[in-house]
Formats: structure tokens, C-alpha cells, sequence
């Protein structure tokens, strides 16, 4: 009647010796992470003695899992970023300016010539000499339209093209700014994601906002300055022909070029063609590295697209400069020499190691679409962070130690029994963490706490059921196979709908409300666990061990 088989009882200690373990390299925090950031290390830039060593600190045959601590819990820098999806619009209308050219050379006979005018950001004004020709250049124009791809836009073009006397103009259409705006964040969150990435820190959070904001919290880094530093940058490279160069910086640069300054030569202005050859959207990597002089450099490599563009310009234009523009600073003017094939090549100025090696990462993780402006920044330092977990420690210890006694004073020895359970409940609830990889936050704290308060619910219905089973006559064996019997399903309909409130907080929420969702859910499972099998477990082998006539619950 009272019995449990061998196998169950190997499963329930082996899944509670488990749980154990993958909390343990919790209670060495530090330890572990040093030992875990050297191994990342080694297997990226190889071995040292040094880095050994510090790998050495934590036994490679334990689970090496860290619950990852939040921005809250471990200091760091929170950015809310907004896209500046407009200025997408005017680098479509440069890439789509020499399509438009080469469609209507051609068509001079009809159409004349023609020549682009000054018009407002994200349009195209074209002055053609033979205005007879307007209804044939509108017709030519529009071949170059692409039907839009989204739901929202589907049916319609992206560009609207259209003439008034001898002027014509291409913009954009509505459906199609729509459709740019979203892909725009898109690209802009996965290029933040990236970037942050390739600086190795822990568990950022990076989420769309509303329609062009973008929120950014990092734990772990030094400020919200060094963050921007990482991710603020456009990294816009670009290979634009030189069309000339001087000291104005009010110059009239023409009709599809115009006037950026020098990175490294103060005061002077390089004319480019605003249309580039080759953009870093088609580099396929970036190292830091060094010049023929020893100077920091950053290397680049091409795709195959990038490569044949770049050996044809440079094959075609022996002898010409062309400038390497990075977010509208022209880094260096080299002059072709020879045929660059192979599509690589390097990046030269008056770079510190740090400065080459930030470049690299920018460039590698991508270009940002479209800048970012900064509307809240805030640098949460390590000091709070550390008083907030002293504070959930100090919570969860006088919620802990209050239940503790409460069942030990309310029910004897078989509080006892819950507390021990309550204990290992503790222990699978950080080892569930540390398996998943989920990030602690203080809300996350709150669940932790709350959970130790429900987790003897169940043993306090099963305890109480015992004690009128005892009262109704039952001796001690079936009064216990009774109570656990009679308390399951009030404890399973208790667990199972606060459970779905911890589902629905997580599909629902974000951030915090995410990490306390996760916490009381995983709660809930282990403590179900330990007050139904756990403590059953103990309570048969207590009985088996001592057989009693009677009991006092």
C-alpha cells in the first residue's frame, strides 16, 4: 500500500542529484565565469598559459551553466535607439539614378537631352530638352519600377514617376516607404544584434519598440557612451570616383556629387560622385591588421559581385583616385596604381590598434541601414547591481528561514520532511535556470521569493489531509497513502492555473515581466515535483526504516 518502486526512487534522487549539479557552479559565480570566458578564449585566439590557467580553475567534468544576470542584477547600459528611416529614402534615389541614366541614353532621339536637377531628399529631377518626348521618358522610367513584395503593398510599385512640363520626377511610393521603414529596423536590429555579439557580452537584450525605435539594454558593459560607441556608428563604407579636391566646403560639387571632408588631412574637402562603385554591403570580411609601415590598418575581402565590380573601376581608371569614404569621412584617396583583382584589399589613416580593431567589427557585422539617434540612455553601474542582489538574497533568505520554521513548528518531523524538500526545490530551480540559459532580473528575484511561500501548499494540504485520515481512524500507513491520494488533484487545479498565469505574463510581456514568468513557471514545476514525490519518498523511507504504530502529523 505504502511503497514506491526501485525505479521511481532512482529516477526522483537521480533527477534531484541532477538538478543539484547543474546549480552548483552558481555557489562559485566568479570562479566559473573566468574559467568559462578563457575557454571561449582558447578556442577563439588559441592557448596561453595564461588563459590554462584561468580555464583551469573550474573541474571541466562539472556542468560549467551560469544563470545569466540581467541589467538590473549586474550593472550595464540601457540605449532607446529611434531610426532615422528617412535617410534610406535619398541613398535609394543615388543607387537608382544611374539605372535611370543608362535606360535613357538610348532614347535621345525621342526624348533629347537631360539632366538632373536639384530636388529635395528621396527624389530624382530630370530637365529634358525635348518636352514632345515627356510621354516616351515616362514610359521608360516606369519600365525600371519593382512591384512591392510586402502584404501591406502588394500590387503596387515602389517608385512613382511623373512629368510636368520638362521636368521629371521619381520618388518613392507610399506603399513602398512603408515597406522600407520596416525592413529598415529590421536590418538595423539584426545589425545592432550582430554588433553586440562580436563584443562577447552576456545576454543583451535588443527588441523593436513601436515602429522605428529600438530598445538596447547590455549587462555587463562599462557605460551607455561605450555602447553608442559600438553601435551608434553607421559604418557606411563606400568606393566613390574623385571628381576633385580643395579647401571649400561650400563648393558647388555638381549634380550628383557632393563635398565630404578628410578624416585625417584637416581642412580639406574631396568632391566625390555621389553614386559609390562598390559599398560595404558586399564585404564579406574586415580584419585589423597592419600596414607596409607597421601603422594599424583594417584588411577587407569582397564577395564575388564586389570583387568584379572593384577589379573592373580599378582596371578601367589606372592612374585616377577614388575615395574610401566611411559615414561621410573620406578615410583615404589612394590613386589606382594597377588592376586590383582578387577583390581585397586594405584600409590606411592614422589609426590607433583600438580604432582599427572597432572598424573591423563595425564592417564586419555590416553597415547600418539608416542612422540611429539616441532618445534615453542610462548606465546602470555594478554597485547597484550588486546591492540588488544582496537585497534578493536578503529577501529570499527571511522568506526561506520564515517557512522553514513555520513547518517545522506547525507539523514536527514531517515539516521537517518539507523543509528538506523546499530545500532541493530551491537547488532545481536555479539548476533549471542555469540549463535553459535564462537571465535573473530582480522581478525574477520576486519569483524565486514567491515560489518559496507556495512551494509547502501542497505539503500543507497533503498534511492536513493525513491528519483527518488520523482522525478518522486510519492507521499510520493508510492514513498517508490516503492523504497524498485525496490532496493530488486540489494541488494539481492550485499549480496547473497559476501556471497559465506564468504562460500568459510570458507570451505577453517582455524584459521583466518575461523573468519573473520564467521563474515562477519553473517554481511551479519543481515544487509540484518535491511536494508530491520527493517528500513521499522520504516519508516511505522514513516509515519503512522505523514502521511506527502511530504518527503525529
Amino acid at each position: 500500500m505504502l511503497q514506491i518502486d526501485l525505479w521511481k526512487r532512482v529516477l526522483i534522487w537521480l533527477v534531484c542529484v541532477t538538478g543539484l549539479l547543474l546549480a552548483l557552479p552558481n555557489a562559485f559565480y566568479t570562479r566559473v565565469e573566468q574559467a568559462n570566458d578563457a575557454a571561449a578564449e582558447i578556442t577563439l585566439r588559441g592557448e596561453t598559459p595564461e588563459r590554462l590557467e584561468v580555464a583551469g580553475q573550474w573541474p571541466s567534468f562539472l556542468p560549467s551553466n551560469l544563470v545569466n544576470l540581467g541589467l538590473d542584477l549586474r550593472g550595464g547600459a540601457h540605449l532607446l535607439a529611434e531610426v532615422k528611416v528617412e535617410d534610406v529614402y535619398a541613398a535609394r534615389m543615388d543607387a537608382l539614378w544611374p539605372e535611370v541614366r543608362d535606360a535613357l541614353r538610348p532614347e535621345r532621339a525621342e526624348v533629347g537631352t537631360f539632366r538632373r536637377q536639384p530636388a529635395p531628399e528621396g527624389q530624382i529631377r530630370l530637365k529634358i530638352s525635348n518636352p514632345d518626348g515627356m510621354t516616351r521618358a515616362l514610359e521608360v522610367v516606369r519600365g525600371l519600377a519593382n512591384p512591392i513584395t510586402s502584404l501591406t503593398g502588394a500590387g503596387a510599385s515602389d517608385i512613382t514617376v511623373s512629368g510636368a512640363g520638362d521636368i521629371l520626377t521619381i520618388e518613392l511610393s507610399e506603399a513602398e516607404k512603408l515597406a522600407s521603414d520596416d525592413r529598415t529596423v529590421r536590418q538595423a536590429l539584426e545589425i545592432v544584434r550582430r554588433r553586440i555579439d562580436e563584443v562577447g557580452t552576456r545576454e543583451p537584450t535588443i527588441q523593436r519598440q513601436g515602429t522605428d525605435r529600438i530598445l538596447i539594454q547590455v549587462p555587463g558593459i562599462g557605460s551607455a557612451s561605450e555602447l553608442k560607441a559600438i553601435i551608434g556608428t553607421t559604418a557606411q563604407l563606400t568606393f566613390n570616383p574623385v571628381v576633385g579636391r580643395g579647401s571649400d566646403a561650400d563648393a558647388n560639387p555638381g549634380v550628383g556629387n557632393k563635398v565630404i571632408p578628410s578624416l585625417d588631412e584637416s581642412g580639406i574637402y574631396y568632391t566625390v560622385e555621389a553614386a559609390p562603385v562598390v559599398t560595404g554591403e558586399e564585404l564579406v570580411d574586415a580584419q585589423p591588421s597592419f600596414d607596409q609601415n607597421g601603422r594599424p590598418a583594417v584588411s577587407f575581402r569582397f564577395n564575388t559581385t564586389g570583387a568584379r565590380k572593384f577589379g573592373d573601376y580599378t582596371a578601367e581608371n589606372i592612374g585616377s583616385p577614388f575615395a574610401i569614404v566611411l559615414d561621410e569621412e573620406v578615410v583615404s584617396a589612394p590613386v589606382i596604381q594597377a588592376h586590383i583583382a582578387g577583390g581585397s584589399g586594405i584600409i590606411t589613416g592614422n589609426f590607433t590598434i583600438e580604432e582599427s580593431t572597432n572598424m573591423a567589427i563595425l564592417l564586419r557585422a555590416g553597415a547600418l541601414p539608416a542612422g540611429l539617434e539616441f532618445l534615453e540612455e542610462r548606465t546602470i553601474g555594478p554597485e547597484l547591481g550588486q546591492d540588488s542582489i544582496d537585497a534578493g538574497k536578503v529577501a529570499t533568505v527571511v522568506a526561506f528561514v520564515g517557512v522553514l520554521v513555520f513547518m517545522a513548528l506547525s507539523y514536527g518531523l514531517f515539516g521537517v520532511f518539507a523543509n528538506i524538500a523546499l530545500i532541493l526545490n530551491i537547488g532545481l530551480i536555479f539548476g533549471a535556470l542555469s540549463l535553459i540559459g535564462a537571465t535573473l532580473t530582480l522581478p525574477g528575484i520576486a519569483g524565486i521569493v514567491l515560489t518559496v511561500g507556495m512551494a509547502v501548499d501542497a505539503n500543507v494540504l497533503i498534511f492536513e489531509r493525513i491528519r483527518e485520515e488520523l482522525k478518522a481512524g486510519r492507521g499510520p500507513a493508510r492514513a498517508i497513502d490516503e492523504g497524498y491520494s485525496k490532496a493530488l488533484s486540489a494541488i494539481l487545479d492550485a499549480n496547473i492555473t497559476t501556471f497559465i498565469t506564468a504562460v500568459i505574463l510570458f507570451a505577453m510581456g517582455s524584459g521583466p515581466v518575461r523573468g519573473f514568468a520564467i521563474t515562477l513557471g519553473l517554481g511551479i514545476m519543481t515544487s509540484v515535483f518535491t511536494a508530491i514525490f520527493v517528500t513521499r519518498v522520504i516519508i516511505v523511507m522514513w516509515f519503512e526504516r522505523r514502521r511506527p504504530k502511530t504518527i503525529e502529523v
